[in-house]
């Protein structure tokens, strides 16, 4: 898979959240969405950036958007991110990998100077009809929410 690009309709999926119900892209259509992928729930820097997205998210949701948080963990690791974070989003489950692959988040990066295989942590901003209008791959946790709302034209 090639890196997703504004103007590329963002690939469909359905996943579990924290919960076990399903969450489909498609029925966010209508509204504007931020999906975000991060390596591992319950980490301090994941738990930093859903931190971030749950105390901006009254401003995301003034402006319209949505947000989903995906990763490759369990749903029990997910459901207790959920409740420990206070997380008021859903945080989707993506065992297989499958959805990590279709959005090319995961796959050799640089970790300390390594390269490994991994989930590089990555946001994309899709209008209403599921377009990209924002890709950003190998991001950092800290700092990123106050760069994607810069990047959208409104400050936290």
């Amino acid at each position: 898979m090639t890196h997703l690009e504004p103007g590329m309709t963002a690939p469909d999926f359905t996943l579990p959240d924290q919960d076990g119900s399903p969450v489909s892209l498609a029925d966010l259509r209508g509204r504007k969405a931020i999906v975000y992928f991060y390596p591992q729930a319950l980490t301090v820097a994941c738990q930093q950036q859903a931190c971030d997205f749950r105390d901006r998210l009254p401003d995301l949701t003034q402006h319209g958007y949505a947000v989903l948080g995906i990763s490759r963990d369990p749903l029990e690791r997910l459901a207790r991110a959920h409740e420990q974070d206070g997380l008021t989003f859903p945080l989707l489950s993506d065992e297989d990998l499958t959805v990590h692959r279709a959005w090319d988040t995961f796959g050799e990066k640089n970790s300390y100077g390594r390269i490994v295989e991994g989930v590089r942590r990555s946001t994309f901003v899709l209008d209403e009809q599921g377009v990209v209008t924002h890709a950003f791959y190998n991001t950092k946790a800290k700092g990123h929410l106050e760069m994607l709302q810069k990047r959208l034209g409104f400050a936290g």
